[in-house]
């Protein structure tokens, strides 16, 4: 009997294997964006825990800094370049040069006529030499409280003149009369050129001088403008400038 329940031992397993139950196959997702950001997320917060403490100390250092922040330069103001058409005219005989700037050649309401103590022979007369300098200047600290120390450059009713660094006298600021509309009317299709002007076409009873072109306004502030002529076929030629200067 030993032996047979010793083979019976032995044969039952082979003949009926004893089942175990079976375990559930467990299938993983991968879940690029979200795991990915989860370890990002833990990484980045350890390693500012980490710095945390460096950050402290540099914070403390920073506020232990006695020296003041450095202020930020402020940038020059800029002159703003424009083109306006100016016109020199005058009385062929025993007449004074004007000065008069159109913004719009069309308009017959100019935005600055001056009229010059210069004699037009005069003028015509440093012209030959081919540099002319008219320079204009107001001086505001003799009437610091006035408004003419405020007022915008083209309302200063008196000038100061000079030609070529010498005194000629003084330039006043006009108002646009009929026969100066008239005139600017005449020529208005022309935006380069120079000539004469017969009696009676906007010129009265004399032949009136002129010279039309294009000038460059150059404003550098609200006490300093400048004109200058630009010469037709940019190369060498007539050099005209005429400055406006408010000092104080």
């Amino acid at each position: 009997m030993t032996k047979i329940d010793a083979l019976r031992r032995f044969l039952l397993p082979c003949i009926h294997p004893t089942l175990t139950p079976s375990q559930p196959i467990t299938t993983t997702k991968k879940r690029l964006s979200t795991s990915l950001r989860d370890d990002l997320d833990d990484k980045n917060s350890f390693t500012n825990q980490k710095n945390t403490p460096r950050e402290d100390q540099r914070q403390g250092s920073d506020d232990d800094d006695p020296t003041p922040p450095e202020t930020p330069l402020l940038a020059p103001s800029r002159s703003s370049r424009t083109m306006v058409t100016g016109t020199i005219f005058g009385h062929r005989r025993g007449g004074h040069v004007w000065f008069c700037v159109q913004h719009d050649r069309l308009n017959t309401r100019p935005s600055l006529l001056l009229e010059l103590s210069i004699p037009t022979t005069s003028l015509v007369h440093e012209m030959q030499n081919g540099l002319v300098r008219i320079s204009l200047e107001f001086n505001a600290d003799e009437s610091p409280e006035s408004e003419l120390s405020r007022c915008p450059l083209h309302s200063v009713p008196i000038w100061s003149l000079s030609c070529n660094g010498r005194k000629l006298g003084f330039a006043v600021r006009r108002k646009a009369t009929q026969q100066n509309r008239l005139m600017l009317k005449t020529m208005q299709n022309n935006t380069v050129g120079a000539g004469v002007i017969p009696p009676g076409s906007g010129s009265g009873s004399e032949e009136i001088m002129y010279m039309r072109a294009n000038y460059e306004c150059v404003v550098g502030s609200a006490d300093s403008e400048s004109f200058h002529l630009i010469s037709p076929d940019h190369g060498p030629g007539q050099e005209l400038s005429i400055f406006l200067l408010r000092s104080r």
